[in-house]
């Protein structure tokens, strides 16, 4: 650096020039002029699993330094699960059938038990840049792990073209991610309220009429619900939801009650 002050704040654009001098500098043995240097290696697309609505949950965000390793607890989406598939992407579309699929597998022997039920996921990436996933039932600790190499990984102008579409679909992403949410919550709101009808001691409570008005904004939701996918009018589905959340809040209330 011809005897310069090295200069430690990098914009982007000179972050390639930048760690290309300084690799020239470990080759050369120049290091010993830039003390207390490191050249970590960082993860060139975010990582994560696909969730409930085909949501994108990063568990390793784009950028990050290597070695690293992330645990998330998850939960089942159905009473009596006894098996859950785990699908793992790479990218930065908030849809997870948008990026990039790596792998999927699968973990069993859940009891039986409402939906809900927690269980680990984790990611691990060494310092070769190999990842790990491994998926594992809290309770009684069986656990399944798959190792991804870089082999079949995708070349830099892919990972280059995958950033700059998620730029240029960021509207439909985030429009993509509110009706998602709308939809998970709208099924949960329909789950609780399910629950609650099967319990004797509290559907014999209602009249005829208030059970009947119930039965037909679920039924609506069930058929909401399985037209997710041509569903596109947000304000009618955040509209709906909004009634059925008053309506599963008053049957909490009345619950504690009983």
């Amino acid at each position: 650096f011809n005897r310069k002050d090295l200069c430690k704040s990098v914009n982007p654009d000179e972050a390639v020039a930048y760690g290309a001098a300084v690799q020239a500098a470990l080759l050369n043995e120049g290091i010993k002029n830039v003390p207390n240097l490191i050249l970590k290696d960082v993860t060139p697309l975010s990582l994560g699993v696909s969730v409930q609505g085909d949501l994108m949950s990063v568990l390793i965000p784009r950028n990050t330094t290597i070695p690293i390793k992330k645990k998330q607890v998850f939960l089942t989406c159905q009473d009596d699960q006894f098996l859950v598939k785990i699908k793992v992407y790479e990218g930065e579309r908030v849809k997870a059938s948008d990026n990039d699929l790596l792998v999927s597998f699968s973990i069993s022997g859940f009891p039986p038990a409402r939906r809900g039920y927690p269980f680990y996921v984790t990611f691990a990436i060494n310092e070769n840049g190999i990842l790990s996933v491994s998926a594992e039932e809290i309770v009684t600790g069986n656990r399944d792990e798959i190792i991804i190499s870089h082999k079949g990984r995708l070349s830099n102008e892919k990972i280059s073209e995958m950033i700059k579409e998620a730029e240029n679909y960021k509207f439909e992403d985030e429009k993509f991610l509110k009706k998602a949410k709308a939809m998970n919550d709208l099924d949960d709101h329909v789950y609780k309220i399910k629950k609650a009808l099967e319990k004797k001691n509290f559907s014999s409570k209602l009249s005829s009429k208030k059970k009947k008005d119930i039965c037909s904004k679920i039924s609506r939701a069930t058929d909401m619900l399985d037209r997710r996918n041509e569903m596109e009018d947000i304000v009618a589905i955040e509209d709906f939801l909004k009634d059925l959340k008053a309506i599963s809040e008053r049957i909490m209330v009345m619950e504690k009650i009983a």
